[in-house]
């Protein structure tokens, strides 16, 4: 089958991760990573007509890293939709490339929260707007939205501390075949079942990381793909939702906005779910991949804690899914999206060793923002 390509992924690339001492910034990292990638598509910071970014230590990221590169873009792009925000990037750009705005797009992300000790937000001082509301209450934040998700589908479908403990057991085998991963020693559901619990009823394991890390994705023109070295990734296909910002306004506690920027995505790729080789879903927590699996369609409705039981997510099962070993155990800097994007681009050149998925010629990518608030999907084709 013939699908429009409608950009390429020609370079990505992650900076150094984990703890990189407080000496580092953001800009630091996301600069290491940029000409990383620029330098594996055959590109330099002069070619860059446009630049994408979110999150880092500036009020305006693309401003920042720009100045920061000596790039003078004429195209840029700071939306901010959570950890999904790369992931919608990639749809923006390849939608300027095609209008014909700009044919070398720059997406970048970096973060020091590990060494700086923080996972804050951003408030300080009073709290005012939306988060007022339930801040008031304690509620931490995010861990204590999703805890509220799970509790839901748990009371809802059934769904069980040991099929959430499935996921996160699944995605450390898989990073015990990454070097690059923060944890690499396996666990198994008693030892996640074991772990203390954060927000009940998820524990330790059921949590993503919080480490430093930076990353960029290059993403240009067909024409620009033809004259460059290396293979291209071809975007087939994107969508973007977001249904609300506070969790107490989720419209559904089961089901996030992958239920609509999935469909898009697929609608446009041409592709159906059999088609899809490998996945990389944001995994914040083990329940929001049940749930994104879900919203997806890739199961029904409360059938996620099935269909990821019995380790058929891990290496050797047959549904491959964060592949590289997720926020879970890999890295998580705060806002993942970008690192599903250099996975998944990564699987589709057939680069990941003893990682490597068998044949992976299509991918399917979704990121999440907030509090299960936002998704961006994309569908990705080797050449």
């Amino acid at each position: 089958m013939t699908r429009d390509r409608l950009g390429a992924i020609a370079g990505v690339a992650e900076s150094d991760l984990g703890v990189v001492g407080p000496d580092r910034t953001s800009l630091d990292l996301q600069a290491q990573a940029a000409k990383a990638a620029l330098e594996e598509a055959g590109l330099g910071l002069s070619d860059v007509d446009a630049v994408f970014s979110a999150g880092g230590e500036a009020w305006s990221p693309t401003m920042a890293i720009a100045e920061y590169l000596g790039i003078t873009p004429r195209w840029s792009d700071a939306t901010n939709i959570g950890g999904s925000s790369f992931d919608a990037h990639v749809g923006h750009a390849v939608t300027a490339i095609r209008a014909g705005r700009c044919e070398v797009a720059l997406i970048t992300y970096g973060s020091t929260q590990r060494s700086q000790r923080s996972r804050s937000l951003g408030r300080t001082g009073e709290i005012r707007g939306p988060a007022q509301f339930e801040l008031i209450w304690g509620l931490p934040l995010p861990v204590g939205a999703y805890a509220l998700a799970a509790t839901r589908h748990m009371h809802q479908y059934g769904t069980t501390a040991e099929q959430l403990a499935e996921v996160a057991v699944a995605t450390r085998a898989w990073a015990a075949l990454n070097p690059k991963a923060y944890y690499r020693d396996p666990i198994s559901i008693g030892d996640v079942l074991a772990s203390p619990i954060i927000s009940s009823p998820l524990h330790l394991l059921d949590c993503c990381l919080v480490t430093d890390g930076g990353g960029a994705v290059v993403v240009v023109s067909e024409a620009v793909a033809g004259s460059l070295r290396g293979k291209p990734v071809w975007v087939i296909g994107h969508g973007e939702a977001h249904t609300h910002l506070t969790i107490a306004n989720m419209p559904d506690l089961t089901v996030t906005p992958a239920a609509l920027s999935g469909p898009v995505a697929m609608e446009m790729a041409g592709v159906t779910h059999a088609d899809l080789d490998v996945v990389e879903v944001y995994d914040s927590f083990t329940i929001t991949v049940i749930e994104t699996l879900e919203s997806l369609g890739f199961c029904a409705p409360g059938e996620g804690g099935e269909f990821v039981s019995r380790q058929r997510t891990a290496p050797g099962g047959d549904f491959p899914l964060n592949t590289n070993g997720g926020g879970l155990s890999y890295c998580h800097p705060g806002m993942y999206g970008i690192f599903l994007l250099i996975e998944a681009t990564r699987q589709l050149r057939g680069e990941r060793g003893e990682a490597q998925v068998p044949g992976a010629r299509l991918a399917l990518v979704n990121g999440t923002g907030g509090v299960l608030s936002s998704c961006a999907t994309v569908v990705l084709a080797g050449d």
